[in-house]
């Protein structure tokens, strides 16, 4: 798989992400929160957002412009594998969240994890290709997802490129439409406009 193949999956993956949000806001439209929990879980599902910004736009401190150009290792490289789809994960649930259902924000969670395991298998493929041993070795001592915090390495200095930076905090503040767009949703509920058929913890 080529560089320019590999770009052309990651520009899908984001395609159907947008193809698939207006079945997720449907489905969560039909769901209400059980009221004692509402709020406290609309809360914690705003933490995870905030989690979600900060780490995508650190992770693109260290890979921002080198993902085909070469392995990157340290920071949060060196927890994990692919730490920018972690934070995203963290990010969906938040979405979910905002619904004040752990099930929904489990659920959203669910479905990027499905999404991004897709797009990470063919983008090992490029880069088992590109880089042969030294991507094998990272590969066998570093997990995929789940960060293992005792791998922790860095340099003591790196340079930064802007673009790719506040590229990638555009792209995560995009997880902060969810509250009012969920907020609304409630709304309509407690108008009587959409009549929610389940009621998830």
């Amino acid at each position: 798989m080529s560089g320019d193949e590999i770009q052309a999956v990651q520009h899908r993956r984001k395609w159907f992400a947008l193809a698939a949000a207006p079945v997720m806001l449907i489905w969560a439209s039909l769901v209400s929160a059980v009221p004692t929990w509402e709020h406290p879980i609309e809360h914690l599902g705003l933490i995870a957002i905030m989690i979600c910004v900060i780490g995508r736009a650190w992770c693109s401190l260290y890979i921002g412009g080198r993902k085909k150009a070469e392995i990157v290792r340290d920071g949060p490289y060196s927890l994990c594998r692919n730490p920018l789809y972690v934070f995203s994960f963290v990010g969906a649930f938040g979405v979910g969240a905002q619904t004040g259902s752990l099930a929904v924000g489990s659920a959203f969670a669910v479905a990027a994890w499905g999404l991004f395991r897709v797009v990470v298998a063919q983008e090992e493929a490029f880069l088992n290709g590109a880089f042969g041993s030294t991507y094998t070795a990272y590969r066998a001592r570093t997990p995929r997802f789940l960060p293992d915090l005792r791998l922790w390495r860095d340099d003591p200095e790196r340079t930064v490129r802007p673009l790719y930076f506040l590229r990638t905090v555009r792209d995560g503040l995009f997880f902060l439409v969810a509250i009012p767009v969920f907020e609304g949703l409630e709304r309509l509920q407690q108008l009587g406009w959409l009549d929610p058929r389940l009621q998830l913890p």
